[in-house]
């Protein structure tokens, strides 16, 4: 499968030479998950972190009354792993599906740790996820606290409406913290 993608996505961000490029991208292997299929089950340690190169998927965990609450959704070009335990080789508190079809590129911990010791830009690269990940919770967080649930769907448009245009209702109030009924009532007055 080409890399190009891949390589380009993370030559925006970090500057390497063909040689670290070409290690970097010999330890990425593609996989293919059909919609709806858990890639990681909560009590399983993570292992990998996908790249998504085409699809949807979903981080998600089931509170104590049995809802799901979707806690991100990763698009294409946009990476998705259960973070805290891939950090912390612990049993996983969240699920990763597959929303549509959808094919990665996964790098194992083992190896992403590997280029961390001996590529230093590797490093950044790391940094510059960590940080995007530490403020997509943040703005989570902020939206959940400061926004009822109408501005939170409007935001939501205003900021991502492919989640809107290609996740199901069930999944979208589940992201906004908010019953499906509720959704279709705001869908319904916006119409």
């Amino acid at each position: 499968m080409d890399k190009t993608t891949l390589a380009e996505h993370i030559k925006s961000r970090v500057l390497l030479t063909d040689e670290q490029l070409n290690m970097v991208l010999d330890l990425f292997f593609f996989k293919e998950y059909q919609k709806n299929e858990t890639l990681l089950h909560a009590g399983q340690v993570s292992q990998y972190i996908n790249f998504v190169l085409k699809g949807c998927l979903r981080i998600y965990f089931i509170r104590e009354d049995g809802l799901e609450t979707t806690r991100h959704l990763a698009f294409e070009q946009q990476y998705a792993t259960g973070l805290t335990s891939f950090i912390k080789q612990l049993p996983a508190a969240e699920f990763i599906q597959a929303m549509e079809d959808t094919q990665v590129f996964h790098i194992s911990r083992k190896d992403f740790f590997y280029l961390l010791d001996i590529i230093p830009a590797w490093e950044k690269y790391y940094r510059i996820y960590l940080e995007n990940a530490y403020m997509d919770n943040i703005i989570i967080f902020q939206r959940e606290v400061t926004r009822d649930a109408e501005m939170r769907y409007k935001e939501l448009v205003s900021r991502n409406p492919e989640i809107v245009s290609r996740l199901s209702n069930k999944i979208v109030a589940s992201y906004l913290n908010m019953s499906p009924e509720t959704l279709s009532r705001i869908k319904g007055r916006k119409q």
